[in-house]
């Protein structure tokens, strides 16, 4: 497929992600090194979707913007250049045939009526899973797409690492440290929920590095419904443990992924203006903390001290790690080179070495369902299995 036009777009979707500045900065660079003009698109598809080709409204510099070799200075910044949001165009999509119903492809043709308006031949998208449908629906109808994965919670399939991950553990830990210092200082525990709407590897992860005492995510949970019952007396025999073993104190990692395997009752109601459940709204650290103060009187007929902590935004937009700048650097690399190949309907990955990999959409969709594919991290696995051995023992302090 040849693109109309010369000329491509760059739009970032979803929740922030450190290293989202080296990965504009290098593809827009590449692209340009090649005399092919970048249209910056201005918060995902916030303002894309509602366009209106009989009454323009896109603003330059506003909603869009020519990107020139000045992106090379954001590199390192944290943020995001062309900012974001969780507008999803393709959320009323559900089957193939409703891909062809104008009644719920109207955002998605909004968007291609608005990428002919400003003669942009091609897209890149950088995002999630939602993104990555959206990018699978215009590419199904027609339009040039390459995709680059994105998502500090490190739970896309196809690639071994997603950019910001390691600097979202990196900033979790030092969080978690801090926490735990308190903790040993006042004899107290902490019960720290951590992003992860499907997958242990925030919490994992930065549970080792912090040496927490526990580590549960919904991997951890066998079942559709998590038995709060039973995690929370787990929860207070970790605590009674460390208390006869003289350490007092200590924090205990929570996914927030835990919030789909809670009963219907404890399930948040709130959304935001796109329909997005509001996870933090469950507040499962406070549940569980609540519960277990209960629970550990009921077996001691003494007062604990847990306190529950939400670590969300304060991961998301760090100033990342060398190691992020490298892989976003070399995603948006990738996604220059494919154009130039002419390869589209595909999702940027990288193999050992940062070696590039191309991984076509239909690898990662479902198409019966038109769903994506996840990935948790294994029970079982080395990885799992590491931070079960790694969780209370006598080789702490």
């Amino acid at each position: 497929m040849k693109p109309k036009y010369n000329k491509v777009g760059i739009l970032f979707s979803g929740g922030p992600a450190p290293s989202a500045n080296a990965v504009i900065s290098s593809t827009a660079v590449n692209f340009l090194d090649n005399n092919v003009p970048v249209i910056g698109i201005m918060r995902g598809y916030e303002f894309l979707q509602d366009f209106n080709k009989n009454y323009p409204k896109l603003r330059k510099d506003l909603h869009y913007g020519t990107i020139t070799h000045e992106i090379t200075k954001a590199r390192n910044r944290s943020g995001i250049f062309l900012r974001t949001s969780r507008a999803n165009p393709g959320k009323d999509i559900r089957t193939m045939e409703d891909l062809n119903n104008p009644e719920k492809n109207n955002r998605l043709r909004n968007i291609l009526d608005a990428f002919e308006h400003l003669e942009i031949g091609a897209l890149v998208s950088i995002g999630g899973d939602d993104t990555l449908k959206t990018a699978n629906y215009l590419w199904l109808m027609g339009f040039p797409v390459i995709h680059i994965p994105k998502t500090i919670d490190n739970d896309y399939y196809g690639i071994p690492w997603t950019f910001g991950y390691w600097t979202a553990v990196d900033v979790a830990q030092k969080i978690l440290l801090n926490l735990k210092a308190d903790a040993q200082a006042t004899d107290s525990f902490f019960i720290v929920e951590l992003m992860g709407r499907k997958s242990g590897w925030i919490t994992y992860a930065a549970g080792i590095a912090s040496e927490a005492i526990l580590m549960i995510s919904a991997e951890d949970i066998e079942g559709d419904v998590v038995n709060l019952e039973h995690l929370v007396e787990r929860i207070t025999d970790v605590i009674i443990t460390r208390e006869n073993d003289h350490k007092p104190y200590g924090v205990i990692a929570i996914s927030e992924g835990i919030v789909d395997k809670m009963p219907e009752d404890l399930k948040p109601k709130a959304t935001d203006r796109h329909g997005n459940m509001r996870m933090g709204e469950a507040k499962i650290s406070t549940i569980l903390s609540e519960h277990v103060k209960e629970r550990y009187k009921d077996k001691t007929g003494l007062e604990i001290k847990v306190t529950p902590k939400q670590v969300g935004y304060e991961i998301r937009s760090a100033y990342p790690t060398a190691f992020d700048v490298v892989m976003g650097s070399m995603l948006g690399y990738g996604a220059a080179k494919y154009y130039l190949e002419g390869n589209f309907g595909i999702m940027v990955s990288v193999t050992d070495n940062f070696d590039l990999k191309a991984v076509s959409f239909s690898e990662l969709i479902d198409k019966d369902t038109l769903l994506t594919r996840l990935r948790d991290v294994p029970r079982g696995s080395d990885f799992f299995n590491l931070k079960n051995k790694l969780q209370y023992s006598n080789i702490f302090d």
